[in-house]
């Protein structure tokens, strides 16, 4: 039976049954949302206001009004550039709190759909990938910055050679050095928002829901300007001293008052040499020479400091000071071990882990979490999409892990042993440490609010394993619909595309039937499979792959997954993020009033050294203080947790032999199912037939897959919206791949 058999029905979730917000937290968040948009388009403004001479004598008054504090010329210049992203991250946390955790508050489609500029792909082949209508808004405003700066700033520099009376070579040296110091001013405020998308669980981007794995483009894109604006700094400087005569000199010099030469020259290196390592060639070639590079950020941002001492480095610590926050929470998260409750070899080259969780762990289908393996790695991190909803259980979570590369192979291998060992030994044979699996997991992540549940008409697109989150969005909106709770998705279509038939019966590990049964009368969904390198049906019906199945990794006490995380209880993190920023003012004023000022300390570089060490160890102390009496709280919570709910151990976790037991088309409806052989999705067909049959909604289209399945998606939905008339549906782009 097709979709379109169905008869028009009602949204699942009807207004009448969403809570309305209390009129005061309707009217605080939205004061919040004023005064935090008010902070922003003012530092904004500065910002491009800072290369003119206006922007220069505003920065020269305040400082000169406020350096007098206890603080300094760095502490005013803190405040003037860093304090703003701080004190939006505090009313960011504020509006989290005041917002919920745990309610999903409804908002109701349009009576009319319309283009949303998050939604609309603008541009869908080029260097930047598939970018959205506001996407390409935010590069167009760097791109207007960088060249209104170098105007600027050029006018400047001519303006202010012209009035020394130079010969032309010394024109020509001093022009070089004044552009340089220029790039590397306007680098300067490139790197303030190089390191905001890059906090996981940064509360400024849960604000503004952007998952971490949105964030990284952002971030990349970010890093190429940076570097580049910093490499041509370095370059004119170097220019510069060669035409002087003394490049050798200059380059090895390391000032006490004053730019430090050697220490740019040292964080231009550590700079380059992530930059190389993390271009697409580069990183696909060898990803472990990326990510293990790319821990010299540590020595590019320590250099930077060295370089230009404190008070040019606090113009850009405030968005480093919210990463060092995220780094020092994921380190507490990832030093306890995860109890891996289930580990399997699926047929189709997959391998699915089951991981304990504590009850008060929130996270929603579209999350991701990031894992190390330590019989694998001790370093390496890899980043993969949950596999269950939610609703799935209360105390686990499981993920879905193609085998690809040399590290997801050498665990396939690991389960493999395992499982043989474990096959081998007697019933009662004790248990074999080394059978086990050492696992540590951060996050999870993701977006704040579940939009797969904001569309009442959903398209589904994935590649391969990028089913593994639609597995988990269809079980969520099963268990909605079987629980009455809020969910508005009634029509649900979903393309998979694979390269062999032997990957079809992992959409089987999601139980329709047992989850909701009858849900075919509640729930329109139909599943469209392309086997791409097959021509014919290899098996027989009824006949499906066998699972290798192990559960090596069972303990006689669970250790679930640490709360320690951004996204996770906003009180804790609020609290730590605020105690943290507090503590840092306090160590500044005593370092400046009994250490700076008592013993006129002038060198540059070493007050840049204070500055990082009154960073860290205000987050060490002050932070620390927060994290421990929330891991504390953890453990009480957790404990209270289990001797309520003695039914924690017989939660079932989902096992995949009922993959061998029965058939997938007996499972899940074949009636609504249909594989084609041999051939790729067309989705000119695939939208075109939507819009005949869905008419005039909005449509939420959902991707998880290779770049060119991405491309494919967002050049067809730009193409439906530009053409579409006045009863066609509005498809919305939404990307659900991780690319480091």
């Amino acid at each position: 039976m097709s979709m379109d058999q169905y008869p028009v029905q009602e949204p699942l979730l009807s207004s009448q049954g969403v809570k309305k917000r209390p009129l005061f937290v309707s009217s605080v968040k939205w004061v919040l949302e004023i005064l935090m948009w008010v902070i922003f388009i003012a530092w904004v403004v500065f910002i491009f206001l800072y290369p003119t001479q206006f922007g220069n004598e505003l920065f020269e008054k305040f400082v000169g009004a406020s350096s007098g504090t206890l603080f300094g010329l760095s502490g005013s210049i803190f405040l003037l550039l860093s304090g703003p992203i701080l004190l939006i991250a505090f009313l960011a946390i504020a509006h989290l709190i005041i917002s919920g955790e745990d309610e999903f508050h409804h908002k109701k489609n349009s009576k009319y759909p319309s283009v949303r500029l998050w939604t609309f792909p603008v541009l869908v082949d080029g260097p930047f990938g598939v970018v959205s209508a506001a996407e390409f808004i935010g590069i167009l405003l760097f791109v207007v910055y960088i060249i209104w700066a170098v105007y600027v700033y050029t006018l400047r520099n001519l303006s202010l050679i012209s009035q020394l009376h130079l010969t032309s070579k010394d024109e020509g040296i001093w022009l070089l050095e004044l552009t340089g110091l220029r790039l590397g001013m306007i680098g300067l405020f490139c790197m303030v928002f190089l390191f905001l998308p890059v906090a996981r669980g940064s509360a400024l981007l849960r604000l503004i829901d952007i998952p971490f794995e949105h964030a990284t483009r952002y971030h990349v894109w970010l890093g190429h300007l940076t570097m580049l604006l910093f490499t041509l700094h370095g370059l004119f400087y170097v220019i510069g001293w060669g035409m002087q005569g003394n490049l050798r000199y200059e380059i090895i010099e390391w000032r006490d008052v004053g730019i430090s030469n050697l220490a740019g020259v040292i964080s231009l290196l550590a700079g380059l040499f992530m930059w190389v390592t993390s271009l697409p060639g580069v990183r696909k070639w060898n990803f472990e020479l990326f990510f293990y590079t790319h821990q010299l950020y540590v020595v590019f941002v320590l250099f930077f400091a060295f370089h230009v001492g404190d008070f040019i480095f606090s113009m850009a610590a405030g968005a480093i000071f919210l990463f060092m926050l995220d780094r020092f929470l994921r380190f507490c998260q990832s030093r306890r071990t995860v109890d891996v409750v289930s580990a399997k070899c699926l047929p189709c080259g997959t391998v699915e882990l089951v991981f304990s969780k504590p009850g008060n762990l929130r996270y929603n289908a579209l999350s991701f979490v990031f894992l190390q393996i330590r019989e694998l790695s001790w370093l390496q991190w890899h980043p993969f999409s949950v596999s269950s909803s939610p609703l799935d259980g209360k105390y686990h979570l499981s993920i879905l892990i193609k085998v690809l590369g040399r590290w997801t192979d050498k665990l396939r291998g690991v389960i493999m042993k395992a499982s043989e060992v474990e096959t081998a030994k007697s019933p009662d044979q004790p248990f074999q440490p080394h059978t086990k699996i050492t696992a540590s997991v951060e996050g999870p992540y993701g977006h704040e609010v579940p939009y797969h549940l904001m569309y009442e008409n959903l398209i589904l697109v994935a590649g391969g394993i990028g089913i593994s989150p639609f597995l988990a969005i269809l079980s969520d909106i099963l268990h909605r619909v079987n629980e009455g709770r809020p969910c508005l998705p009634k029509n649900v279509l979903i393309v998979w595309a694979v390269k062999k038939s032997n990957e079809i019966p992992l959409l089987s590990t999601v139980d329709m039937e047992s989850i909701c049964p009858y849900f075919s009368d509640k729930l329109n969904l139909e599943t469209c499979i392309y086997v791409t390198r097959e021509t014919d049906p290899l098996l027989e019906e009824g006949i499906v792959h066998k699972a290798t199945n192990s559960s090596i990794c069972t303990a006689s006490k669970g250790c679930g997954m640490s709360v320690l995380v951004g996204t996770g209880d906003n009180i804790w993190s609020g609290l730590y993020i605020i105690s943290s920023t507090v503590g840092f003012i306090i160590l500044l004023c005593l370092l400046d009033v009994f250490y700076i000022n008592r013993y006129g300390v002038q060198s540059w570089w070493y007050k840049g050294l204070l500055f990082i060490v009154c960073m860290f160890a205000s987050i060490f102390i002050f932070g620390g203080c927060v994290v421990g009496l929330w891991h504390l709280w953890e453990r009480k919570t957790s404990a209270r947790d289990e001797y309520r709910e003695d039914g924690r151990k017989a939660e079932k976790v989902p096992n995949n032999e009922d993959m061998e037991d029965k058939n997938f088309f007996e499972k899940n409806h074949s009636s609504s199912t249909v594989i084609q052989y041999g051939s790729r999705p067309d989705f000119k067909e695939i939208f075109g037939s939507v819009s005949k049959r869905w008419g005039f909604v909005d449509v939420g289209v959902i991707i998880c897959g290779p770049p060119t399945l991405q491309s494919s998606v967002a050049r067809e939905i730009r193409s439906q919206n530009l053409r579409r008339e006045s009863h066609d549906p509005v498809f919305h782009f939404h990307s659900h791949s991780f690319d480091l």
